[in-house]
């Protein structure tokens, strides 16, 4: 089956879906795409995406359909609900679920599919807004391998790093490693600027000479330089962030793993979003000390 042939149904098109069907389009792929604003959906539609009023609609016209959306009971409703994916999505059609959500929703939409007739995939995603406007997304993947061998050609239109994680689940659980991995790295960068700051330091030269060292990570190269002309535009929002660090913080409960540093970010990013800030880029963090 041939890309022409192979209709793509996308639910989800904020900042960062949006992006990801543009590069389904340029791969010339057939979109159908749902949103819950339909605004946020006008640019694909002008390049060629067909818009459906519900997942229902997207379901009965696509072979392979990725979801992205903000939290899990999203996920619940697109999977469930009465207009829902595993009800009415063809027979054999691929799921792909990319929205960061629980391990335990993820088996249940792959139980629910397999019995269904369907298939399912949990492929969480990290890069932020500027991994998916370059197509260079790292995927994480749970499932079936045959199934995830199968949509690979489709995951490439949007990232690079792609990897096979195993069972459903397994592409979650390692999105909580990532996060976790983040949570206090973002602390990190926040309170070497601040210290730069102190110090009497030059902090555009402090990046210049730490983002090349031991130091460097995604966050202190691409976010580090947003804090320090505040702009706290959400490449990924924080409120979106406080939920994945409190899905790790349950998951890790369940293993009878304490982790202090993941619970002193979640505490830090909490008292922001109490200030407002809950709509704001997690770069915002330096806010904490400002």
């Amino acid at each position: 089956m041939n890309k022409k042939q192979l209709a793509v149904g996308f639910i989800g098109t904020g900042i960062m879906g949006k992006s990801m069907v543009l590069h389904l389009l340029k791969a010339n792929y057939e979109l159908f795409v749902y949103n819950r604003s339909k605004e946020k959906a006008i640019e694909l539609i002008n390049n060629g995406a067909t818009w459906c009023d519900t997942p229902k609609e997207v379901a009965e016209n696509a072979d392979v359909i990725i979801t992205m959306v903000g939290y899990p009971y999203d996920v619940e409703e697109v999977y469930f609900g009465s207009n829902g994916l595993i009800a009415h999505a063809r027979k054999g059609a691929t799921l792909i679920d990319m929205t960061t959500s629980t391990p335990t929703l993820a088996k249940a939409i792959y139980d629910a599919a397999k019995e269904n007739d369907l298939h399912s995939l949990d492929a969480p995603v990290s890069g932020g807004d500027i991994g998916a406007k370059n197509g260079t997304l790292t995927i994480m993947v749970g499932g079936d391998k045959a199934i995830f061998e199968k949509v690979s050609p489709i995951l490439s239109c949007f990232g690079q790093n792609i990897i096979y994680q195993g069972s459903a689940g397994a592409g979650q659980h390692t999105k909580m490693c990532n996060q976790i991995a983040i949570a206090t790295n973002m602390i990190g960068v926040a309170e070497a600027l601040v210290y730069a700051k102190k110090a009497g330091l030059d902090p555009e030269n402090v990046l210049k000479s730490i983002s090349a060292g031991a130091a460097g990570s995604f966050s202190l190269s691409n976010l580090a330089p947003k804090m320090l002309v505040n702009d706290y535009s959400p490449g990924f929002f924080i409120k979106h962030f406080i939920k994945d660090m409190g899905i790790a913080l349950e998951e890790a409960e369940k293993m009878n793993l304490h982790l202090p540093g993941l619970s002193l970010a979640k505490k830090l990013y909490d008292q922001l979003a109490e200030k407002g800030d809950e709509n704001s880029g997690t770069q915002a963090l330096i806010k904490y000390w400002e």
